[in-house]
């Protein structure tokens, strides 16, 4: 058996090694290292993937979002609502543009986001919804932007772990993630469903006077070079990452029935046992599975259990993860936005009880049993 990595980006390399090695050299031979063409490739293969009207290549996920926030104008004090169980990245751009993060809790089931924890979260205030849809399943869509739109806000969608991900509307019309919102950002850090080999990330929106902002803020603020008309900062997609994005993108719809091939696999193998929770999948959302994540539940210290379950995992070389120990609204960082006077239960609940299993595009059916015989045997040795 091939040793298990949480993401096997050198067996992923491999399968596509010929091409992307030519398409670096060819880079290296045109010496266009900065805003080459294959980034320009990039975003129109990117536009027409996901089905939007623009999208601004930029260094990476955490860019994306603070190029986003200044486009759109939020002003120091504007209240930006977001889920406290998320990556860190999140809500610590809110926090660097002076903006105030307002957390609210996530729903149980899907990680996400809770439409009417935004909704009573609402104050005169408040500017904008970051909606994650964290783990690669998507966010209630269709209720954050009826709600947006009864207050007049922007959502910001954070989509750097569900690329590709679909959303169908009540009324069948279906979308991508990153294409639903005000404006839609994404990471391409490599452990991403796509890609690249460095930092990378990229804006998508289809509004076309936003658009023009966000490549200025993403450019120092100009639009005619060395005539700077805004505030803005320096973040580009070097040609060397887009030129590996561009052989990827034509893969991500086979990278996704692979992960969901091998979620299938994790589904049916711990399907019926008392203390897991499998993810739940909404019958309008086609999860991509950037993490697989379990919830353990029913013994008595839930979060011993799991650390050592995590432990357990690690002696025979099965890397697991937990994502996240601590949810941001008791981050040291945020206690002078008064992290510490939050009560959000069902987050803290998950954070005391998930686990993420090894994902990716290579796992075979011979890991996939080692890992779920692993979890199995360590639990029902538990429940003895």
């Amino acid at each position: 058996m091939r040793p298990l990595q949480m993401v096997d980006l050198k067996q992923q390399y491999l399968a596509i090694k010929d091409q992307v090695d030519a398409a670096i050299l060819n880079v290296l031979d045109s010496s266009a290292f900065i805003n080459g063409k294959p980034v320009q490739e990039l975003a129109a293969g990117l536009s027409e993937y996901l089905g939007v009207k623009h999208t601004i290549p930029c260094a990476n996920g955490t860019d994306a979002l603070q190029i986003a926030m200044m486009a759109l104008g939020l002003e120091p004090g504007d209240e930006v609502i977001t889920p406290s169980f998320t990556f860190i990245a999140t809500t610590e751009v809110v926090a660097l543009l002076r903006l105030k993060p307002v957390f609210v809790e996530v729903d149980p089931k899907t990680f996400c986001i809770d439409p009417e924890a935004i909704r009573n979260a609402i104050t005169p205030k408040t500017k904008a919804i970051i909606p994650v849809h964290l783990y690669g399943h998507v966010c209630d869509m269709k209720a954050i932007m009826d709600i947006a739109a009864e207050h007049n806000l922007f959502v910001i969608e954070d989509n750097a772990q569900a690329i590709g991900a679909d959303y169908t509307f009540p009324d069948g019309t279906k979308k991508k993630t990153g294409s639903i919102g005000t404006v839609g950002c994404t990471s391409f850090f490599p452990s991403k469903n796509l890609g690249c080999y460095g930092d990378g990330g990229a804006i998508f929106t289809n509004d076309d006077a936003l658009a023009e902002k966000l490549k200025m803020v993403a450019n120092h603020g100009q639009k005619v070079r060395y005539y700077h008309e805004l505030v803005g900062c320096n973040s580009r997609l070097d040609t060397i990452q887009a030129a590996v994005l561009n052989i990827k993108l034509k893969r991500l719809d086979e990278y996704i029935a692979a992960r969901r091939k091998a979620a299938d696999y994790y589904d049916a193998a711990f399907a019926g046992h008392q203390n897991i929770s499998t993810p739940f999948r909404a019958e309008n959302s086609r999860h991509v599975f950037h993490q697989y994540t379990l919830i353990l539940d029913g013994f008595e210290n839930v979060t011993e259990v799991r650390n050592e379950l995590n432990a357990y995992l690690a002696e025979k070389k099965i890397p697991s993860m937990i994502y996240y120990p601590v949810p941001a609204h008791k981050q040291q960082m945020f206690a002078a936005f008064g992290g510490a006077d939050y009560h959000l239960p069902v987050t803290d609940w998950l954070t005391e009880r998930v686990i993420s299993l090894p994902m990716h595009t290579e796992l075979d059916e011979e890991q996939l049993k080692f890992i779920t015989d692993s979890v199995l045997e360590f639990l029902n040795q538990k429940i003895k």
